[in-house]
């Protein structure tokens, strides 16, 4: 018989008696199939996202507008349409205003016809926080008759917060850039590459959350070594060989992972249908949208089953199977730590090369790096039985009898216990590298911004060319209920000859008394007053200064072919010096400083904006300052102030690491709950034996918390240090310099020692079920 032949009825043999096997068989099946299957899921799931955010982005370019074609003029085939962007409390809010201007409009993907004048289209998501009571503020903003619910071609996710609202005064704005008139819907620029150290955190993040899953599905495999010792005794015993014995358990792992392949398909569609309700920082999926790439997938369902055999295989390297049981060795042999010892320097040596690039010196190979991270994270994982081995070898046997239990149990299986924590502790190092990184590089990515938010909590920018109305968007906002102040500001420049209206400009700024104290410390100030501020910042082609009586072109000075005539204004005989201070939005003032008596008479100025106070003892203030500013004027930028800014990549990357490392926390949960009843239920007889003979149901409780905690303790001593390393050659490689969060590695460390903690009571009832003395009953 070929030696194919013989692999193919010893391995479909230990399939049978996996699965045939009686209830002790399909059960220790079942069991292996869920730890695997856990596994499985995650995985089809990350080889899924790629092609979700593809298809997110594919939907959301169907809808812009920044390439599209453009009009001149109204037509059969023009629609007028106009960002309405804007925020609701923690959520973002994105929309469009919409003018038809003839029956060929080209139609928004997701709607049947465009609402009318005051009439709205939502996404079903924001259809339902209209409707409930936390949107009432957003129903009084938006003010609007809801007449169709978007379509899910028009949208991005089923939780984005989208709408169209129909409107009759875009016409009047047409010629703004505000407002485009287009005659098709179509978006022809690429999203610019990550830059290299942001294109490497996704790298990392990705390795670091699949590792610690590739540990719990070879783990998972293993489950039920007690009784298939007895099974393989007994194989011996009626003629199989060593070889054979081995091959059978290696079938039988090998029903187990193909029993987690089908339990694993079906976590990942009973997930993939709840997306729709799951939001997490305003992001959604579309089920259909979670679909793996069939390459991927295919590794997948070949690599878990080819995993098993192998993983089974090398269990059983040392094991001398005879008729009479199973013996590792009866004067065991210590686990070498030769090529233990050689996996972290290896993935040392391929990340080493790399440090110091940053962003200056290219890309990262992204092989090396993936390969460099494995093998220190597998380095973890391979030292850490050899160290509970010797760890527990070195302990005495002094102490309680609960202590005595876990440190007898640690030594005969120490393996079991460190193969249960491998995966906790390949995560936790992983998270500390990663929360490392994150920190090294947070300063690239986010700023200062120099805005004040004590001094004012938004600023509401004008659209070019309605800057005269400042003072009445001002009114119109301050008039309402939970603002404190307002403060409009306008902004021209002058010239002192229209033929270089380039070089050597004055800027005016134009307010009123209290306004201008917002940007300078004023000596005294009344209507009719002008300053020439001191100490301020100009920028390139800008004066600082003007004299008293001097001559000043002003207003329409850039496009003279279009629009009024530029102003003269005289300067002032009676303008004093004033001391230029930053305005809340962080900038410092150069030019003139002009009240409204004093200003010169124009039609457009150069930029305008009001900032607003709230009143701290106001609820929702900033959502009521944001609807009087979007009523007076739907296409002013209502911004909110804040002192820092991070740049959005980086901030979805590092959402995206919260999602991954939530389900990778309830991957190891669930597997080590699993894992551990397994355990609990081989010890069944042994466990009742125990209380049988009179020892307390505390005491054996104690032990087995006694033997989750000396592996965890271990565990995540040997994860820190791996972590630490590791992130401090990340951070080398960003050329960031090494620092240490001490309190982030204590809680990173924490959260996968809670995890244990929370399994372990978790395990504490079927624990007290066992102890029963029906559990002695045999059949």
């Amino acid at each position: 018989m070929s030696m194919l032949r013989t692999w193919a009825r010893d391995l479909a043999m230990g399939v049978r008696f996996a699965v045939a096997g009686g209830r002790e068989g399909w059960v220790r099946t079942l069991l292996t199939g869920v730890g695997v299957g856990l596994g499985v899921a995650l995985l089809l799931g990350t080889t899924a996202v790629p092609g979700a955010m593809a298809a997110r982005d594919a939907r959301g370019d169907t809808r812009e507008t920044i390439t599209s074609h453009t009009a001149d003029r109204p037509g059969r085939d023009t629609l007028l349409i106009a960002h309405g962007n804007m925020t609701y409390r923690s959520h973002d809010v994105d929309g469009r205003l919409v003018q038809p201007e003839g029956p060929d409009a080209p139609l928004a993907p997701g709607l049947e016809k465009y609402p009318g004048p005051g009439e709205l289209a939502v996404s079903p998501a924001l259809d339902r926080l209209l409707k409930s009571d936390e949107g009432q503020l957003l129903r009084e903003r938006l003010d609007g008759r809801i007449t169709a619910v978007i379509g899910d071609a028009g949208l991005v996710g089923p939780g984005e917060l989208y709408y169209y609202k129909g409107t009759d005064r875009l016409s009047e704005e047409a010629d703004s850039s505000y407002v485009q008139r287009i005659t098709a819907f179509e978006n022809t620029l690429e999203s610019p590459p990550l830059d290299p150290v942001l294109a490497l955190l996704v790298l990392v993040m990705f390795t670091a959350l699949l590792v610690p899953v590739a540990v719990f599905v070879a783990a998972a495999v293993r489950f039920g070594g007690d009784r298939r010792d007895q099974r393989l005794a007994a194989l011996r015993l009626v003629g199989a060989d060593g070889r054979m014995t081995r091959r059978i358990a290696a079938g039988e792992a090998l029903a187990g992972s193909l029993t987690g392949l089908l339990l694993g398909a079906g976590f990942f569609l009973a997930a993939r249908r709840l997306t729709p309700y799951v939001s997490i920082q305003g992001r959604s999926l579309f089920p259909e949208d979670l679909a793996p790439a069939w390459p991927l997938a295919l590794i997948v369902a070949v690599a878990v089953p080819a995993a098993a055999v192998l993983v089974t295989l090398f269990a059983l390297r040392n094991a001398v199977i005879e008729p009479l049981g199973v013996v590792r060795s009866a004067a065991p042999v210590r686990r070498r730590i030769w090529w233990r010892l050689l996996l972290p320097p290896a993935g040392l040596g391929l990340l080493v090369p790399l440090m110091g690039r940053g962003n200056e010196s290219g890309r990262f190979n992204q092989w090396q790096v993936s390969a460099g991270v494995v093998l220190l994270l597998v380095g973890i994982t391979a030292l850490l039985p050899w160290l509970l081995e010797r760890t527990v070898g070195l302990l005495g046997g002094a102490g309680p009898v609960s202590w005595q239990l876990a440190l007898r149990r640690l030594q005969l299986t120490s393996g079991t216990a460190a193969r249960l924590v491998g995966g906790i502790a390949v995560a936790v190092a992983g998270a500390i590298a990663l929360q490392m990184l994150f920190a090294g590089v947070e300063r690239d990515y986010s700023e200062e911004t120099g805005q004040d938010p004590s001094r004012a909590s938004l600023s509401i920018l004008t659209r070019i060319g309605t800057e005269d109305r400042v003072d009445a968007l001002g009114k119109a906002v301050a008039g309402t209920r939970g603002i404190a102040k307002t403060v409009p500001l306008a902004s021209t420049s002058g010239v002192r000859d229209l033929a270089d209206v380039e070089s050597d400009t004055v800027v005016l700024t134009i307010g009123t008394c209290a306004a201008l104290g917002e940007v300078a410390e004023l000596p005294s100030c009344r209507d009719g007053d002008a300053f020439v501020l001191t100490g301020g910042a100009t920028m390139r082609g800008e004066s600082a200064t003007a004299t008293p009586g001097e001559k000043l072109f002003t207003g329409n000075i850039h496009d003279r072919s279009d629009g009024p005539a530029p102003t003269v204004w005289t300067v002032p005989a009676s303008i004093r010096p004033a001391q230029a201070r930053k305005d809340p939005a962080g900038h410092l003032r150069s030019g003139l400083l002009v009240t409204p008596a004093a200003a010169p008479k124009v039609h457009r100025y150069g930029s305008a904006q009001v900032y607003v106070t709230l009143d701290p003892g106001t609820p929702d203030a900033l959502e009521l300052a944001r609807t009087a500013a979007y009523k007076a004027d739907p296409l002013a930028t209502a911004m909110t102030l804040q002192s820092t800014r991070t740049a959005p990549e980086f901030g979805s990357i590092r959402r995206g690491l919260f999602i991954g490392a939530t389900l990778v926390l309830v991957l190891i949960g669930t597997s080590l709950l699993v894992s551990q009843l397994e355990q609990l239920r081989e010890r069944r007889k042994l466990l009742a034996a125990l209380v049988a003979f009179g020892t307390k149901r505390s005491t054996l409780s104690l032990s087995v918390l006694w033997q989750t905690a000396l592996p965890v303790l271990l565990g995540l001593a040997l994860a820190t240090a791996g972590g630490l390393a590791l992130g401090a050659v990340l951070m080398r490689m960003t050329n960031v310099p090494v620092r240490i969060d001490w309190a982030s590695v204590a809680a990173m460390a924490g959260i996968g020692g809670g995890v244990v903690a929370v399994v372990t009571l978790l395990s504490l009832p079927p624990l007290l079920r066992m102890m029963r003395p029906d559990g002695l009953r045999t059949e």
